[in-house]
């Protein structure tokens, strides 16, 4: 049976069970557009490129699926870098698609051609210049393939603007055939042992987990291992929901602005189990200072990440789920008590997660109020910044998947249509947009699409105005000279309103929970101008170039906790 490239295309995405694409049309995909027509997926259209990246993004890990993304040759595809980069650095699944100009016309420098194979080439784990109608069947194939299995993340595929008409011979394949591409799903036995070796031995081990734990679904053997060896568990910043923060093993977020305890926890261990994690920079500080005084195993799928940033005593390349139930029976049970007990001290003399005493309104109280009133069963989707870290320190989260943020890229504007995604994706679950006063505006015009859609997305936006996180470090190192830090802002509720969406200015935070609950009453978007104290700083924080031991905390406690002092030698349990 002979059908179009843009039919091929379309089948493709049916035999793939996509349901949804984010996208927006152009004269290069026109072909594709008219096609889709004709079929049952559901188009959701943005008002920028970048917003349908970004959905796809936050709906791929919302939902567990390949998010997809569809723009046209030129700006259009261009407008997708940022989002392709994103979901990258994040191990997230996506396929986007670009047309291109008419075969004929490439490299001459067409209306509307760029080489956005070769701009993709360094953030994507591969991509597609399709020629002939008749190779598109097996490209989309793979191309999901890619995308979904091993370490995750987006893969883009440019289709000449001929190509979606040309006919060809349509055959489905059935499998993929990468004779040079064989991902380690199982440990190596030798290395899993000499781990569980480690993990007996040590008096003073440290669980450090990642986004690995919830892309292999190894949330459930992590408990096990940690219950089992009395381990406690950390979380990168993307890590976080990977193990419940309700747990009594959990000891929060490690890193720049992680909790103080979890740094002093890995600064003193004797052990460090990294699991799905890339040690990036702001995880880890200072690579010099990094757990001095620990051995480390590191579980990863991606052999490229282990020993790139730190030196690793037992490298384990293989799925973390299958990985950890290959280790656990291997790992003895086992009560630390006095080492649990220390970071017990330690989480109560530096407190991380305390919302202090203010007249004003703070943005961590505001995210705590949204925790109680969603009683944790929401997701949380965020930006870059201190909103982001305001949401991930001062909101528990107990369930995988519940926090979706820009980690890697750090991308001011994520956090709209990402959300918007996640709430497509999972329309029954309740999805909070938390954003900054700078970053929502980089991507407002999604709002139009949020309702268009039907979107229920409530969107607080923690209103400072400043650009928060810049001026934090231009306050604490640049002797507060607050250049281009300053915003002015338009009135966000009429804003809101102009768009059709109900919103509210919440200036005093006994304001607050009436202002949550009018937003969780409402069956479709709201949202609420949260004015938060304008210098309000997020601590603790590790000053740039120094080490985990070196956290600056608020200014009515001590400058610095002494982390690399603090723990006295513990008698074994």
């Amino acid at each position: 049976m002979k059908l179009t490239g843009a039919q091929i295309l379309c089948e493709g995405f049916l035999k793939e069970g996509v349901e949804t694409i984010f996208g927006f049309p152009g004269g290069a995909v026109l072909p594709f557009y008219d096609t889709l027509y004709g079929y049952k997926i559901r188009h959701v259209l943005v008002r920028h490129e970048q917003g349908a990246a970004h959905a796809a993004d936050g709906y791929a890990r919302a939902t567990g699926k390949v998010g997809v993304c569809v723009a046209t040759s030129g700006p259009g595809a261009t407008n997708l870098v940022t989002g392709i980069a994103n979901a990258y650095l994040d191990s997230s699944p996506m396929v986007a698609i670009t047309g291109q100009v008419a075969r004929p016309f490439i490299g001459k420098d067409a209306f509307q051609e760029v080489d956005i194979t070769g701009i993709t080439l360094p953030i994507s784990k591969h991509n597609y210049l399709v020629m002939k109608a008749s190779d598109l069947a097996e490209v989309v194939k793979e191309s999901f393939y890619l995308a979904r299995t091993g370490r995750p993340g987006p893969v883009h595929i440019d289709i000449p603007r001929d190509v979606f008409t040309e006919l060809a011979e349509f055959e489905y394949p059935d499998k993929v055939s990468f004779p040079g591409k064989k991902p380690v799903v199982q440990g190596h036995p030798a290395q899993v042992k000499k781990a569980a070796g480690l993990i007996n031995s040590a008096r003073q081990p440290v669980i450090l987990a990642g986004r690995g734990i919830l892309i292999s679904d190894a949330c459930g053997p992590l408990r096990e291992l940690a219950e089992k060896a009395q381990i406690p568990v950390i979380t990168t910043l993307l890590g976080i929901g990977c193990f419940p923060e309700s747990h009594p093993l959990s000891f929060g977020m490690i890193g720049m602005h992680g909790t103080a305890y979890a740094n002093m926890a890995i600064h003193n261990a004797d052990l460090v189990i990294a699991i799905g994690m890339r040690f990036d920079d702001r995880a880890t500080a200072k690579v010099a200072g990094f757990a001095p005084n620990a051995r480390v195993v590191h579980i990863d799928i991606d052999a490229a990440e282990i020993g790139k940033n730190i030196r690793v005593d037992v490298p384990i390349v293989g799925d973390a789920n299958s990985v950890l139930k290959a280790l656990n029976p291997q790992v003895s049970p086992a009560s630390r008590l006095a080492w649990i007990a220390q970071l017990e001290c330690w989480k109560k003399e530096h407190p991380s997660t305390v919302v202090r005493e203010s007249e004003s309104l703070l943005p961590q109280f505001v995210i705590s109020k949204i925790y109680e009133a969603t009683g944790g069963k929401a997701i949380v989707v965020t930006g870059v910044g201190q909103n982001q870290m305001w949401a991930a320190r001062y909101y528990w989260y107990d369930r995988p998947n519940s926090l979706i943020s820009s980690g890697g890229l750090g991308t001011m504007g994520f956090e709209l249509p990402a959300a918007m995604g996640a709430k497509i994706g999972c329309p029954h679950e309740t999805v909070w947009c938390v954003a900054g006063d700078g970053g929502f505006q980089m991507t407002v015009q999604e709002l139009a699409t949020i309702v268009q859609e039907r979107a229920a997305v409530k969107i607080a936006i923690l209103n400072n105005g400043f650009l928060g996180m810049v001026r934090q470090w231009q306050q604490l190192f640049y002797e507060k000279r607050y250049m281009a830090t300053p915003l002015w802002n338009p009135d966000f509720v009429k804003l809101a309103e102009a768009y059709g969406i109900p919103a509210v200015k919440v200036t005093d935070k006994r304001m607050v929970p009436a202002a949550i609950e009018r937003a969780m009453a409402h069956d479709g978007p709201f949202l609420i101008d949260f004015v938060v104290e304008p210098e309000e700083n997020i601590y603790p924080m590790v000053p740039p170039g120094a080490s985990l031991a070196e956290i600056l905390e608020e200014p009515y406690r001590d400058e610095f906790v002494p982390a690399g002092n603090a723990l006295k030698e513990i008698p074994n349990m």
